[in-house]
């Protein structure tokens, strides 16, 4: 499904989003007739665990479920909420998705095609390597936190608290991909 989001208003929630929020207004504008935007209903699957990686994503609107599958189904290890971006990972190393993510309630997303960001790439944009970069800070962030949550993980002592750091770094690391 397809939804209208005017110009004026992608612009300003990407000036927002953490993703995007380095961006000039006009580099942005530059880049707003390559994204695409996409409307999910409650349960709609936007990408499967294992599929390969063609566009990332942020969320405009509504909420949605980073799952996981186990022996015992799928486990919903995250929400996301407007402002998040998701996907970028599978785009950039080109691997399979480690998690599957889909609509909570009615969701909008814009979606960045791999092939239009890596168009960017290849025509030296300044606009791709500053997502680029900015991809990167937040991933240092992650394995930052990741860090830290595993050497606590090393030191705890009660189950419970292990279960629940393993957890936090599994949402973590499979928000992106």
């Amino acid at each position: 499904m397809e939804a209208h989001i005017s110009p004026e208003n992608m612009i300003t929630f990407l000036l927002t989003t953490p993703m995007f929020e380095d961006l000039e207004p006009l580099e942005i504008k530059d880049i707003i007739h390559i994204i695409e935007i996409q409307k999910f209903a409650p349960g709609e699957i936007i990408f499967r665990e294992g599929e390969s990686g063609e566009a990332w994503y942020a969320l405009y609107s509504g909420e949605v479920e980073v799952q996981k599958q186990s022996d015992s189904g799928q486990q919903t290890i995250r929400i996301l909420e407007p402002g998040s971006c998701f996907g970028e990972i599978a785009v950039l190393d080109k691997l399979p998705r480690s998690a599957t993510i889909s609509a909570k309630e009615n969701t909008v997303a814009l979606r960045i095609p791999q092939d239009k960001f890596n168009d960017l790439i290849e025509k030296d944009h300044l606009i791709a390597f500053k997502l680029i970069h900015n991809m990167a800070i937040m991933l240092a962030s992650r394995q930052r936190a990741n860090t830290e949550t595993l050497t606590k993980l090393l030191l705890a002592n009660e189950l419970s608290d292990i279960h629940a750091g393993i957890r936090e770094i599994v949402g973590d690391s499979s928000v992106r991909e």
